[in-house]
């Protein structure tokens, strides 16, 4: 048909007016009662049938290198989302693992079909034992009786182990002296919107140099077979007063008064910026999501320029408790925390706040964790930690959380 060269070109030429996407678009063509123009849009989207069964899709989720929190089983629901090819009526999945990896590799697995794929999106589940990498491959097929696929998606890397989330003050994120690495390449990080190797800086945290989190979560790995991921929420010279919820009042402000208003009678209260910035990052884990909540603050409450801006002794427990119980009711579960003492500018510590922080420990609202207080010479660069303290910070955080991790259910060390 010779006109049909000439169809084509009119149709994709700028004669055709474009929609409010900036699409061309057959119904809108000046054309459209042209039989051959009718003819030429048929056949360009017969053309695009084979470019469709190629077609490599993204998931929504999983996303690449994320981690998922194993459960008292020892394994993981895993969610899988995304967008289907037309004419899917069934979503299929494998998991497979590299050499030396922990965990079991699934066979080809149907997690959605017909009514589950709505609206060209399908949400499915796969049940993973804890383990990884795995390598997620995802097929779209019109149905089970024909064996060809309609596209398919991949997920390099997804993990079921160990989550942790750390918030706190600059010892807490990145204001070490040197970054440090992830060695075993099985520690990954979250900044809210994707995953990615845990390597410093760590995403979420305030600054850009080291912290303690790679060799932390290294030292994880080696001990349990399992990926570990980081929620790094730390936000470096903060106070106490500054992570309680929006509306909590104290009669005096912290050094730093960005995250906290003055009231009218004289009293200051938060913001809750940093409380909202916490606790919507542990909601987007989902209920029981991450193992532990780990707290490193102190230093911006103790000995201070302004010694009425000085936090020490029952009002520090009172608004340190109030921030692990909010947190809790706010997230809707019982995350534990483990509380560090920390209350030193790189001397011995002040005991008036070490007492305060272990009164939590004692009386069984948060569990027992490091000294960072002891961490003092070439362990230290003032307040900051050098690379070599960052190492051992790392260390001492795994001599309190391993004992306590080989305690719970679901949780058995590889030897």
């Amino acid at each position: 048909m010779p006109a049909t060269p000439n169809c084509l070109q009119e149709f994709f030429s700028s004669k055709c007016p474009k929609d409010q996407w900036g699409k061309r678009t057959l119904y809108r063509c000046k054309m459209i009662n042209n039989p051959c123009v009718r003819l030429c849009g048929v056949a360009a989207v017969l053309l695009m049938f084979p470019l469709l069964a190629d077609t490599k899709l993204v998931l929504q989720a999983p996303l690449d290198h994320q981690v998922v929190q194993r459960n008292a089983q020892g394994s993981a629901d895993l969610l899988l989302q995304g967008a289907v090819p037309l004419g899917t009526t069934l979503v299929e999945v494998r998991a497979e693992l590299g050499a030396d990896m922990r965990g079991n590799v699934v066979d080809w697995t149907a997690v959605a079909k017909d009514a589950q794929i709505v609206d060209g999106k399908f949400t499915g589940r796969l049940k993973l034992e804890a383990g990884g990498w795995y390598a997620l491959k995802v097929r779209f097929r019109k149905s089970a009786a024909d064996p060809a696929s309609l596209g398919e998606a991949v997920v390099e890397y997804v993990g079921v182990g160990e989550i942790f989330v750390i918030a706190g003050q600059s010892n807490s994120s990145n204001h070490g002296a040197e970054k440090q690495p992830t060695k075993t390449g099985m520690v990954a990080a979250f900044d809210g919107k994707k995953w990615q190797l845990a390597n410093d800086p760590q995403p979420g945290a305030s600054g850009g140099e080291g912290s303690f989190q790679p060799p932390f979560g290294d030292a994880l790995v080696t001990k349990f077979k399992v990926p570990v991921g980081i929620i790094a929420c730390g936000i470096g010279a903060t106070s106490v007063r500054e992570w309680l919820p929006k509306g909590a009042t104290f009669p005096q402000p912290p050094t730093l008064e960005g995250r906290v208003s003055k009231l009218p009678g004289g009293e200051w209260e938060s913001k809750g910026e940093a409380f909202d910035m916490l606790t919507v990052r542990m909601k987007q884990l989902g209920p029981n999501g991450f193992r532990a909540v780990l707290w490193h603050q102190g230093e911006s409450d103790a000995d201070q320029p302004d010694p009425k801006r000085t936090l020490v002794g029952k009002p520090y427990r009172q608004y340190l408790e109030r921030l692990i119980v909010d947190s809790r009711k706010e997230i809707g579960w019982q995350a534990p925390w483990f509380i560090a003492l920390c209350s030193s500018h790189g001397g011995e510590g002040v005991p008036a706040l070490r007492d305060a922080q272990k009164s939590l420990w004692d009386d069984g609202i948060a569990l027992e964790g490091p000294d960072s207080d002891a961490l003092r010479g070439d362990l230290r660069d003032g307040v900051h930690f050098s690379g070599k303290g960052l190492r051992e910070h790392g260390a001492r955080w795994v001599d309190k959380v391993v004992p306590w991790l080989e305690k719970q259910a679901g949780v058995s060390p590889v030897r």
